[in-house]
């Protein structure tokens, strides 16, 4: 076992870059973002609270479901698509290698 997956972040330039992902800390999407620096806010800290850390899910991944937090958060949110997911929810794990997102635009 590797410990490690590949993700593909299309930032708000447009500009995509792959990252290799570690999958042995637990660790979400929200907090991977802003540990590489991309402009992920994660205001709330991952408590599916704010919607600073949407992102949109460009590949074809089965993902977990989303729960009723992520939901009404998604529902208060803008620039929400059908492909819209909390970065807070998506926890990096072996399911997730080759995943390709997109960061949302800003709300401000």
């Amino acid at each position: 076992m590797k410990n490690t997956i590949q993700i593909t972040i299309i930032d708000r330039n447009g500009d995509s870059q792959i990252y290799e992902a570690p999958t042995d800390m637990n660790l979400n999407l929200m907090e991977f973002c802003k540990a590489v620096e991309l402009p992920v806010k994660g205001e709330c800290g991952g408590m599916a609270m704010c919607a600073t850390c949407q992102v949109y899910v460009e590949s074809d991944h089965i993902l977990p479901e989303q729960n009723e937090a992520e939901l009404d958060m998604l529902d208060q949110a803008f620039f929400v698509k059908e492909n819209s997911r909390l970065g807070c929810q998506l926890y990096l794990n072996d399911e997730l290698d080759g995943l390709i997102v997109r960061i949302a635009p800003e709300n401000e």
